[in-house]
């Protein structure tokens, strides 16, 4: 028998839900009830536990994705699995579409070396620290930096201090002295050497990250290679990825090429010359990079964040393998599997036309602003107007909240996050923060902001009034 869902709603989305459903000719069986309330965004699970007298024979219920309060309590209460579909109606077809088969994302085959490039000037405790944010961001691998004709005395304090909370830790010097010093000191990497170099293998048990002797010279890199694996020893290649317009294209082609030659080599991508020096948002440099190495089956990358524009490239990073290698599992493109890499723009940013709006309008009866966006602007409107312009100052004279100042605060707040929303075409929700993907954490607001609406008129009030 087809699984029966039975779906919670409010006065006014309870047609257009009957409709959204109807339209999708869902292979399982439904039924509609709404509890007697106006906006089905005000549910709470309290009022669920209250008004809900019959499931209908349900399997599940499914209630309105902005619904409050503890489910599972509820679903235990009632005896039926209770759970939040997604904030807007239109998104339902996708909701069903999905979620039988979200990829999983805990998996990943490139391990991230994340570069401290100022360690010599800091202390150890500030490299520690460093290396916890990176980590916690997704860094696999902390890679200590070394810099040119700068004293690092307290190299092997900070190996120590590293491998002494766990991390896993590289050094990364042109200076064999520096390498040799942070072999010793316990160092898992050294980044790098080449043909000229390998006898540091020799002294300490670090695994060496290879490069050419002199850049692009492949030839070079070759000898580096064949000499480590007459060895029998572990080592990693990086033919070095160069900057745009300074061999970037050609750099590309030795990726494939050593690719090519030795299918089953550790092969790192530096991709710091292209988030670094590019002046463009790095989370779709960081993709399209991690698909190149998702292709060649790079399986090491080593990325910085000096560049304040570059600050979350470890994060992207992190979120970009792992939609690439579920994608490249599921033989699939990387598309409809998360989306933490859009940062700017959204797949469906506008989830209502503006006529469909205007009804939404024709019903509301009480005082308090609701606040959309659609492909035409921003709307605002109460049962007294309903108002549309693509610059918030255009609305100011016709809201009258001039005597109030905090409700005036709290629209300006809310009108300017709509406007962003509708000028990079992001989702907007009325009293959430916009989401920005992997490229900014969450933002947990510390005031209610239904504090700056009009006494008796905030949503809350309504809420307790639908009681």
């Amino acid at each position: 028998m087809p699984e029966h869902i039975l779906f919670l709603t409010g006065k006014l989305a309870e047609k257009q839900l009957r409709q959204i459903l109807a339209d999708m000719r869902p292979d399982f069986d439904y039924t509609v009830h709404q509890l007697g309330l106006s906006v089905a965004a005000l549910m709470t699970a309290d009022m669920i536990g209250r008004r809900l007298k019959e499931t209908f024979g349900a399997d599940r219920v499914l209630v309105p994705g902005r619904c409050r309060g503890d489910l599972d309590t509820l679903s235990r209460s009632i005896g039926i699995p209770f759970e939040r579909g997604p904030d807007e109606l239109r998104d339902l077809p996708e909701f069903f579409g999905k979620k039988a088969r979200k990829p999983d994302l805990s998996h990943y085959d490139v391990r991230i070396f994340a570069e401290i490039t100022d360690a010599p000037r800091m202390d150890v405790d500030a490299i520690l620290r460093q290396a916890r944010d990176y980590q916690s961001d997704g860094a696999n691998v902390i890679d200590i930096g070394c810099l040119p004709a700068t004293a690092f005395p307290h190299l092997e304090e900070a190996v120590r201090a590293l491998k002494g909370e766990r991390f896993k830790v590289s050094v990364d010097s042109l200076e064999t002295e520096d390498l040799v010093r942070g072999g010793r000191a316990g160092a898992d990497y050294l980044l790098s050497l080449s043909e000229h170099t390998l006898w540091i293998a020799d002294e300490v048990a670090a695994t060496p990250v290879l490069i050419p002797s002199v850049p692009g010279d492949l030839h070079s890199l070759e000898r580096a290679i064949a000499a480590m694996q007459a060895k029998g020893c572990p080592f990693i290649v990086d033919p070095i990825l160069e900057p745009i317009h300074f061999g970037f294209m050609d750099s590309l082609v030795r990726y494939r090429d050593v690719r090519l030659r030795h299918a089953d080599i550790a092969i790192m991508m530096g991709i710091g010359n292209l988030t670094e020096l590019t002046h463009a948002d790095t989370v779709g440099i960081n993709t399209v990079l991690l698909g190149i190495c998702s292709e060649l089956r790079i399986n090491h990358i080593l990325t910085t964040q000096v560049s304040k524009h570059a600050r979350t490239a470890v994060r992207e990073a992190d979120l970009a393998r792992r939609i690439l290698h579920a994608a490249r599992e599921l033989n699939t493109l990387p598309k409809h599997i998360d989306d933490g890499l859009m940062a700017l723009h959204e797949r469906a940013p506008f989830p209502y036309r503006r006529d469909e709006i205007e009804a939404l309008a024709r019903e509301i009866r009480d005082p308090s602003y609701r606040i959309q966006i659609s492909a035409d602007g921003v709307h605002i409107f109460n049962r007294d107007g309903f108002h549309t312009a693509q610059d918030p100052f255009d609305l100011y004279p016709e809201l009258g909240v001039e005597k109030d100042s905090g409700h005036a605060f709290y629209l300006g707040v809310e009108l300017a996050r709509a406007q962003i929303a509708w000028q990079l075409g992001k989702r907007y929700g009325q009293d959430e923060p916009l989401r920005w993907g992997c490229a900014a954490k969450p933002v947990e607001q510390a005031v209610d902001p239904h504090a700056y609406k009009p006494a008796g008129t905030t949503l809350q009030k309504q809420t307790q009034e639908t009681e």
